[in-house]
């Protein structure tokens, strides 16, 4: 299941709804120009089931390796600092607390073109059983012939 969030000319603050279920380990899977991805579950070893798509990110300030987010509204100062970076306001803007294993929470900020919620099963390994059309982990890849 994808969810579509604003996009284009809309600007706002996002607020995050996740579906059901345990989001509490996340991490990034993928970072490029084109998107940044994070992945949720309750458990990183062998799957993920919960993903959250920036489209076209412009601004990231987030820790590779998080638990248990507290999305909220991005605060005034945050808002004003991600527009003096990029010479104006981004359509999505999402804000989060997180544990990092640090001491204390770390802030994260990530402003983008557009945000999906994808909701689906994604393994973290190989499996030569998968099912057609199944999704793996990008960093998964099929083992090549000796």
């Amino acid at each position: 299941m994808v969810e579509r969030r604003p996009s284009g000319a809309e600007r706002r603050d996002v607020g995050i709804q996740l579906p059901e279920g345990s989001w509490w380990d996340w991490d990034v899977v993928a970072w490029d120009p084109a998107e940044f991805r994070l992945a949720a579950g309750p458990d990183l070893s062998y799957a993920h089931g919960l993903e959250l798509v920036f489209g076209d990110p412009a601004f990231v300030s987030c820790p590779a390796r998080f638990a248990d987010p507290v999305f909220r509204p991005p605060t005034a100062e945050e808002r004003l600092r991600v527009t003096r970076r990029l010479g104006e306001g981004p359509p999505v803007l999402v804000a989060l607390e997180a544990d990092a294993g640090g001491s204390e929470p770390v802030s994260c900020l990530i402003a983008a073109e557009r945000i999906d919620v994808v909701h689906e099963t994604v393994p973290r390994y190989w499996r030569p059983d998968a099912a057609e059309g199944l999704r793996f982990a990008p960093r998964v890849r099929p083992p090549t012939p000796s």
